[in-house]
């Protein structure tokens, strides 16, 4: 979505919010911003049902939040930061807990023994440093996804991955988005060693791709 048609997206949710007419806002909402955070869903539970089971909780919570929205962020920053909860809800239900992922809980395509090919090593460079994004953390996925993928500011990743009613002053904001660009570099230090010993990158190239 180009930023013009973000910025009139976010005028017509508000002016509907303004109006008192919060069905339409939400149905607004989810047209334009629906198929993006169920892509988000998707990479962080790596679960198509419990993705939707998530998407029909953001949209529930979308509905039963919007009128206590204060409009401090963007719609699309605290639309991101109720997708967060969300996943998270759904992660940590009594049927179905996630842990942080290891090797042996990645998906059947990434548990190859070392003798045969593996899926980073016959696909695309992209698709390749993809699979190995997959092998990290849920909470790791979802940094990288509002930083890289999303485009989202620091600002607005530290309000998104912020918890619970946590108060949000410009110092705080701050703090954490200076805390998470650290996590961040950790991230990318990682991958940059997982691609290493994979062969992806050479062990001098500075550069990591995520």
């Amino acid at each position: 979505m180009q930023l013009e048609e973000r910025e009139k997206l976010e005028q017509d949710i508000q002016g509907l919010c303004r109006k008192g007419d919060l069905a339409a806002a939400v149905e607004r909402a989810l047209e334009g911003y629906g198929q993006e955070i169920m892509r988000l869903m998707a990479s962080v539970l790596h679960d198509y049902e419990r993705s939707r089971d998530a998407f029909s909780l953001f949209s529930e919570n979308l509905l039963r939040g919007l009128p206590g929205f204060r409009w401090e962020s963007s719609f699309r920053t605290w639309a991101y930061r109720l997708a967060r909860n969300a996943c998270y809800q759904v992660m940590h239900a009594p049927a179905g807990r996630e842990q942080p992922m290891t090797r042996s809980d990645l998906p059947e395509e990434a548990q190859r023994p070392r003798s045969e090919t593996r899926p980073w090593q016959r696909t695309s460079v992209k698709e390749r440093f993809r699979a190995l994004r997959e092998s990290l953390d849920p909470q790791e996925r979802m940094l990288l996804l509002l930083r890289v993928d999303q485009r989202l500011s620091w600002e607005e990743v530290a309000r998104v991955m912020s918890e619970g009613e946590e108060a949000l002053t410009d110092s705080t904001l701050k703090r954490k988005a200076a805390a998470l660009r650290q996590q961040f570099q950790r991230i990318k230090t990682h991958l940059r060693s997982l691609a290493q010993e994979e062969g992806l990158i050479a062990e001098e190239d500075s550069s990591t791709h995520v």
